[in-house]
């Protein structure tokens, strides 16, 4: 057991930008499930979307190639922490407990909570309060399922991936899901579902990319290629092109 966890995570005191420079590659983990930020065609099976993207520019700064790694949300953060991969690009939310437990770059991405509702429902729900003693539909493990969790009265349903919530949502299995504020306008644009858009809940969010605590120069090289990709004008056209406007800046 000893010598398998010492091959699978890199040797003491060595600096992650020294093993994948010395490996050739950045192990980037994602969930594969979560439009438009990252998902699987269905014509090619192949990754797409704004994290894609970003990571493949990332890695390319770097001078790395990137070895993509998708897995469900519930487990990924647990997969950082024991070495399947370097880095997460995923739409992580960079909080305090989170940064007990992982360094994170720069932010790459703002956005808010926002509530999704059924199309034809009647009732307002300016808030998560007003959802008490209604079903809310969350990611499991996500900072929306900590915040729903906070708000007594609530019955809080968590999900794998997104598509299960909102099929439930349209089915009438829950009363409201909540997500980021730019999933929800790629899904109402390209969903058959019967959903709309709810109200904006809660504090913008930013979005960084974690990897495990101790190592200097990877953070130092991940955030100057982020700063590279935000000065170059890139990000913000990585973001025109997935979501419609730029939410690579804080919210105004």
């Amino acid at each position: 057991m000893l010598l398998a966890l010492g091959c699978a995570l890199p040797a003491l005191g060595a600096d992650l930008l020294d093993t994948a420079k010395a490996r050739g590659t950045l192990r980037i983990a994602m969930e594969g499930t979560y439009p438009p930020f990252n998902f699987k065609e269905s014509t090619t099976g192949q990754l797409a979307g704004y994290d894609v993207d970003v990571a493949k520019a990332i890695a390319a700064r770097l001078g790395l190639k990137p070895e993509f790694v998708t897995t469900e949300w519930s487990a990924i953060l647990a997969g950082l922490a024991t070495g399947k991969y370097d880095v997460i690009v995923s739409q992580v939310g960079i909080t305090a407990k989170r940064e007990q437990a992982f360094d994170f770059s720069r932010p790459y991405t703002w956005s808010s909570p926002q509530l999704v509702v059924r199309r034809n429902e009647s009732v307002s729900y300016a808030s998560l309060a007003d959802l008490k003693g209604k079903a809310l539909g969350v990611g499991q493990g996500s900072v929306y399922e900590q915040r729903a969790k906070t708000v007594p009265g609530i019955v809080v349903k968590s999900y794998p991936a997104a598509p299960e919530n909102l099929q439930d949502l349209a089915f009438g299995r829950i009363d409201a899901a909540l997500n980021d504020s730019l999933m929800v306008a790629y899904l109402l644009k390209n969903s058959q579902l019967p959903i709309k858009a709810g109200a904006r809940v809660g504090t913008p969010q930013r979005m960084g990319i974690p990897f495990r605590k101790g190592n200097p120069k990877f953070k130092a090289a991940l955030d100057q290629a982020l700063a590279g990709l935000q000065q170059d004008g890139s990000l913000k056209a990585l973001s025109m092109k997935w979501f419609g406007s730029d939410a690579s800046r804080p919210l105004p």
